[in-house]
This record gives structure tokens, sequence and C-alpha cells, in this order.
């Protein structure tokens, strides 16, 4: 019995260090305020194939519609769950679609500030300058959209998925628990012309949280006792991850359009791989991990034809001045 117990002690303790090993070291304190790294969903919303026409867009909002507060364990917190910014990270998720060439975004969620300077200019020109009328060379028409960006966070859910490990030894030990939540967002695309939905995506984004301490507490003499205790925790940004999960979101609505034939790829050739993979996700054939391998791959060989093409290029068999040598 006591050699099962030791054995069960060994298991924990390995279990308890593999988890560990997976858990991301503690951040390091960095006064200097940095830019966020590329996430691989803004990377797969770079690397899209440009599009016929640019799609022009309008968002009036993209708010939170969970209603749901922060969980405290301590009593009632009065702060929101998700961020409250969804139009402007939206914002940023459609400017970075194919490297700014998929959408042309009009502004309308503060389309009163913007009246109101457009009203500022009017009356400047007309008390200064005379003029009775708009100059259309000064104050041009404003841009309109011919589709309606809406949606929200439609889904909060948290402790999807917890659990953990633990073991001691002669008073010597330790443990590692992890909670994730789930944040889920919906967008959608209508037609300004006929107040149609063309299409609309859901995607979702994990939101994980790592804890892991270590103790020691046993006597190291007769009368001396020895007690230490260490550990960090590691939580996954919530605005990082709803940033992500829009990423996802423009993603899926860009490609579904197509689909639909409400928008097109100028190089049909070029966005087949790119189709071919979001339905194989969609049909649970790949997973978004194997979507992200495949898209990196295929970005990779893209860098590297330009490149061997211009080593080719520049060959001593083919450049002007070998030329003209011979």
């Amino acid at each position: 019995m006591r050699r099962f117990l030791s054995l069960l002690i060994v298991v924990g303790l390995a279990s308890l260090t593999a988890a560990c090993a997976d858990v991301p070291p503690p951040a390091e304190m960095n006064r200097l305020p940095v830019y966020p790294r590329t996430t691989p969903s803004e990377a797969m919303l770079n690397a899209l194939p440009v599009p016929m026409q640019p799609v022009p867009v309008a968002v009036y909002g993209f708010s939170d519609q969970t209603g749901q507060f922060k969980p405290s364990a301590v009593g009632q917190v009065l702060s929101r769950a998700v961020s409250q910014g969804g139009s402007s990270l939206l914002m940023h998720s459609l400017q970075e679609a194919g490297n700014r060439r998929w959408f042309t975004i009009v502004e309308r969620e503060q389309l009163k500030d913007l009246l109101n300077e457009r009203q500022i200019i009017r009356d400047m020109r007309a008390q200064y300058l005379g003029e009775k009328g708009v100059n259309p060379q000064a104050l041009p028409a404003l841009l309109f959209a011919g589709v309606l960006l809406e949606g929200g966070v439609v889904g909060y859910d948290t402790s999807t998925v917890t659990g953990g490990v633990g073991a001691s030894l002669l008073g010597i030990g330790g443990d590692a628990k992890y909670q994730q939540d789930t944040v889920t967002v919906y967008l959608r695309a209508v037609s300004v012309k006929t107040g149609e939905v063309l299409t609309s995506v859901t995607a979702s984004k994990t939101i994980t949280s790592y804890a892991v301490d270590v103790n020691v507490f046993r006597y190291v003499a007769s009368d001396q006792l020895l007690q230490t205790e260490n550990g960090f925790t590691t939580n996954e940004p919530g605005m990082l991850a709803l940033q992500e999960a829009i990423d996802k979101a423009v993603y899926g609505l860009v490609m579904q359009g197509s689909d639909l034939k409400l928008w097109s790829f100028a190089d049909e050739a070029q966005a087949a791989p790119f189709l071919d993979r979001y339905h194989q996700e969609r049909t649970g054939q790949l997973s978004p991990q194997q979507v992200i391998a495949l898209e990196r791959k295929a970005a990779t060989k893209a860098r590297a034809v330009p490149a061997a093409a211009g080593a080719a290029s520049a060959s001593p068999h083919s450049s002007p001045a070998s030329t003209g040598a011979g």
C-alpha cells in the first residue's frame, strides 16, 4: 500500500511538471508602452487576396449584448466582463483585411461630431469669404456605404473548462490550475438599398487563465521548520481575445460573401486555396491550428517565389552587363 501511494505521488508530480511546462512564464515588468504583436487571426486577414473592388461599409455600433459583469469572488463588481469598445476593434479588423484593400469604411459611430465640424467649415467660409452656398471643392460630399455591418458580443461564458493537478511528497508539493472562458461575437452584413440581411457570421475565442503554486513545508531540524511558497497566475487579456474573435468573424464574412457572389476576389485562382481551407475548417476537416499552419506555409512559399525570380534575373548569364560584354 505504501509503495502504491509513493507511486501515485510520483505520477502526480510528473503530471504537475508536464502541466507547468505548458504554462507561459510570468511576464517581466516593462515600464515602456509597446505595440501589440500580430496575432495569427490578424495575419490571416492581412494575407487575404485583393478584391475585385473595395466594399464600402458603415458601422453604427458593435456593442456588448451579453450584459454580464466581470466575475468576482469577493462580491459584485460593476466592471463589464468584456470590452465596450467593440466598434473600434471591428474598425481595426476591417482595415486589416487584405492589407486595407478589402473595405472602404465610412465614419458613422460619431457622425454628429463629423457633421458639426462640416457645419463649422460652412459657417466660417460664409462669414469670412462671403460664400452663400456650399463650395464642393472645399467641402465635397460625404461618402456613403452600400453595406451596413451590425452585430455585437453575444456571449461570454465563464468556466467552460476548469481543471488542475497537484501532488505533495514529504512536505514538498505544488499544484497547477487552469480555467477557460469563451467570448462569442456575431456579425451580419445588411444591404442599404433593400434592407436585406445578406449574410451573417458567428465566431468564438477562448480566454485561458493559469495558476501555478509550489510550496515546501517540512522540518529541517527537530526545532526548525522550513515553509516557503511560490507561484504565479497568467490571465489571457480579454480585449485581445475579443479582437481575435472579431478578426475571425470578418475573415468568415469575406469568405461567405464570396461564396454568395456578394463580392469577389480579383484573382479567383489565387483565392481558391483560401476558400478551400475555409470550407474544410467549417466542416471540421481542419482545425483552426491546421488552417493557420497552412496559411503560414502558403505565405512563406509565396515570398520565396519572388525572391527566387529576383535571384535568377540577377545571375551573370542574364545581366545586361554580361550581355554587352559578349
